[in-house]
């Protein structure tokens, strides 16, 4: 059960500020000067009376043509996934290797047992290479000979071939085709997070994994807290990892602009330089948050089908708790005093919320599949060549042979396009969008100054289905098709 202690007034005035909307024209300059940083230079987000914001074309779109990447502002790869998929932690692109991929998913399925773990090819001699690699090779064929392409049982595979895939020993038949960036370590050394590039990891750590990593470099204290908000996340619900995410890039954001802001008092001798109080630091870190539409998590989520309409003030509290128990062990975690309105239970929720009314499915196609296809469009006598050695990993993997890189993220311009059930764009990856953006399509032509739509539900519902599930986004629709189908 939560013990909420009461706050003073100055606290609670903090908290207000946090969440009071910020004014139109400064929204109108952030995302002016974010849609100059994306690939998006065609569309402006404009007040809309009825919804807050819209997205608009700037100028006109053809049918299947790029309205919009957009970059996350946080991005959380499922934890579940993560055995599945080797991604970057901080552009979520798959890294390392096709022979890695699949090997990590042969390991963690247990197809490489135990008892077959025994292989020495770590620290073979690099004279005897050829001959152990050749040797592999040979056990592989020999081993697809035994197994029918169109079989669907998961044969025990050689636990040495296994390690020889995740250690780069073993190069499949043509997998050069499909290079992936090899992956970089984390710096802080938590073996947790790895990344396609030295940029990324940089980028990630200074955006908030200096706050959240538990190796060696990070700085919370007390770790074990860390570790246990983590689990916690991992075992519950996985939105409290983006949760923490904001508040980490908020307090980092905060303590930039605090150095910034003294190095410039010293430089001009003088303490008038800007407002210097703390709060105000602390909105111009909070405000890339402050853009987003929020209510509080428990207010908003959706009551699940098994939870009766009767119990539903019951579930909304044990939903306030959930929160309240992360929050706690966040606040143990990294706990920073300058930036305790963070720490709050209201500013807690409506982050959560945001995310909870906000959030777009991070999806990533694994390049595993490519790489399969790939061999199966392949010449005849080539093909079967190629099958000798890649037809076993296949079978082992399964019907599910290839997993996407799957999370949840936060997208800010994504987030302003507002919904309808006849809608002129929508969320899809082209061939070449092998990263974590969003990625907004023209559905049909778009034309200059005409708002920008997509469908937050599958729009080939019947109408009273569409209704019952954008009721859980707040609102009921009323676009032409809706008004038309109602009528």
């Amino acid at each position: 059960m939560e013990t909420i202690c009461p706050i003073d007034a100055q606290f609670a005035n903090e908290i207000s500020a946090l969440l009071k909307p910020p004014p139109p024209l400064q929204v109108q300059e952030y995302f002016e000067n974010l849609i100059s940083t994306r690939q998006c230079r065609g569309i402006k987000v404009k007040p809309n009376g009825e919804f807050g914001k819209g997205v608009y074309a700037a100028l006109d779109f053809k049918e299947d043509e790029l309205v919009l990447k957009d970059q996350m502002l946080v991005g959380a790869q499922h934890y579940s996934n993560k055995i599945d998929c080797l991604v970057c932690s901080f552009c979520f692109r798959f890294i390392g290797s096709i022979e890695l991929q699949i090997g990590r998913r042969l390991y963690f399925q247990g197809l490489g047992t135990a008892e077959n773990h025994g292989s020495d090819m770590d620290c073979c001699d690099p004279d005897s290479h050829d001959e152990e690699y050749n040797s592999l090779m040979e056990k592989l064929k020999n081993f697809g000979e035994g197994a029918s392409s169109s079989s669907k049982e998961i044969f025990p595979f050689p636990g040495e071939v296994v390690e020889s895939l995740m250690n780069g020993e073993v190069v499949l038949p043509y997998s050069k085709e499909f290079s992936l960036p090899p992956a970089v370590t984390c710096g802080g050394g938590c073996g947790e997070a790895f990344y396609c590039s030295k940029s990324c990891a940089e980028a990630d750590w200074e955006s908030s994994h200096s706050l959240l990593c538990t190796g060696e470099r990070a700085e919370p204290l007390h770790t074990e807290a860390l570790l246990k908000f983590i689990q916690h996340a991992n075992e519950t619900n996985d939105i409290f990892l983006l949760a923490a995410k904001v508040i980490s890039s908020t307090i980092l954001r905060y303590r930039k602009f605090k150095m910034t802001h003294f190095e410039e008092q010293e430089k001009f001798a003088t303490s008038n330089v800007s407002d210097c109080s703390g709060i105000s630091l602390l909105l111009e870190a909070w405000k890339p948050v402050s853009m987003g539409h929020k209510r509080r998590w428990w207010d908003c989520i959706a009551l699940p089908d098994d939870v009766d309409a009767s119990d539903e003030a019951a579930f909304r509290k044990q939903i306030r708790e959930l929160a309240f128990m992360s929050l706690q062990l966040l606040k143990a975690a990294i706990f920073d005093k300058e930036c305790e309105p963070l720490f709050s239970l209201e500013i807690y929720g409506h982050i959560i919320g945001m995310f909870e009314l906000n959030n777009l499915d991070l999806v990533v196609e694994s390049p595993v599949e490519d790489y399969f296809l790939y061999i199966d469009d392949l010449p005849y006598c080539e093909k079967q060549e190629a099958e000798k050695i890649t037809r076993p990993f296949l079978d082992a993997l399964g019907d599910d042979y290839s997993v996407c890189c799957q999370g949840t993220a936060f997208f800010p311009l994504q987030s302003c396009m507002n919904h309808s059930c006849c809608p002129n764009a929508r969320a899809f990856k082209r061939e070449e969008d092998r990263d974590g953006q969003a990625t907004i399509i023209a559905l049909n032509p778009i034309s200059k100054g005409e708002e920008v739509t997509i469908s937050y539900v599958d729009e080939d519902l019947p109408f009273d289905e569409r209704q019952a599930l954008l009721a859980d986004y707040g609102f009921k629709c009323k676009c032409p098709r809706c008004l038309e189908e109602e009528a």
